[in-house]
């Protein structure tokens, strides 16, 4: 026989017309997934490959400084090393700051971001709480204060309480005696001061830590006021750098997101 007929009746089945192994090219040569006879990715009029094209810029990264105030007694330590080590190339830069003039910083814009005490007037800021302080009554060594292992307002009364201009604590202490000389102009210096047995001084624990001395003892005020550190910035749009910063406060990890 001949061979068989199709079962229509028409001839034997026949390759299709592009010809043997050309796995069904079209007419213009390439094949049906989009690509040229070569096996490259077809490119677009600027040369790139379509992959290429449609990957988004990388995004730069935010340049420093990082500039944070800071009041006496804040401890950024820890923060700060995190810093360094999830920001190698952006500089931090520390700033000492008065409590007189903790929020005219920021106002100014003369530092991102800042450690600060409360009280605070915190309008146009953003505030994130972070601790607070307990107070100490700073004195003499040889005070009669240090008998016990902590005190209360009662037991200042008759004292000379010394309050420095750049003062950390607002309080009044009921019965307490004015000092008969001008006030230190600093923490360190009426601590100083009160060393030499003719005062006390009430600061937050970590300044009496701060400017320990041989000469001056420190006891908890158990009634006293609490001083609460705050990170505070300028209200408006959070800029990346302070948002990092904000995000190594609060304990995020470097890929988390915020």
């Amino acid at each position: 026989m001949a061979g068989r007929a199709s079962p229509r009746g028409g001839t034997p089945s026949r390759r299709p017309r592009g010809g043997k192994g050309t796995g069904g090219r079209t007419p213009g040569g390439k094949t049906p997934t989009g690509k040229t006879p070569g096996g490259t990715a077809p490119k677009t009029p600027g040369g790139k490959t379509g992959a290429s094209a449609n990957r988004p810029a990388a995004t730069p990264p935010p340049r420093g400084p990082f500039r944070l105030g800071a009041i006496e007694g804040a401890t950024p330590g820890k923060w700060i090393d995190i810093w360094q080590e999830r920001m190698p190339g952006v500089t931090l830069e520390l700033t000492p700051l008065t409590i007189a003039g903790q929020r005219a910083a920021l106002t100014s814009a003369s530092v991102d971001a800042a450690l600060v005490r409360r009280p605070l007037d915190e309008a146009g800021l953003h505030v994130i709480p972070l601790y607070e302080e307990v107070a100490v009554v700073v004195c003499g060594a040889d005070s009669h204060l240090t008998a016990a292992d902590e005190l209360t307002l009662a037991d200042l009364v008759g004292e000379v309480v010394i309050t420095p201009h750049d003062a950390p604590l607002q309080l009044h202490v009921p019965g307490a005696l004015a000092p008969r000389f001008d006030p230190p102009e600093t923490v360190g210096d009426a601590i100083a001061t009160a060393a030499t047995g003719v005062g006390v001084v009430i600061v937050p624990l970590s300044l009496a830590r701060l400017h320990h001395r041989k000469d001056a003892a420190h006891r908890p005020l158990v009634d006293g006021p609490l001083s609460p550190v705050v990170l505070a910035w300028p209200a408006g749009e959070t800029s990346p750098l302070v948002d990092a910063f904000i995000g190594i406060v609060r304990g995020r990890t470097a890929n988390s997101s915020r």
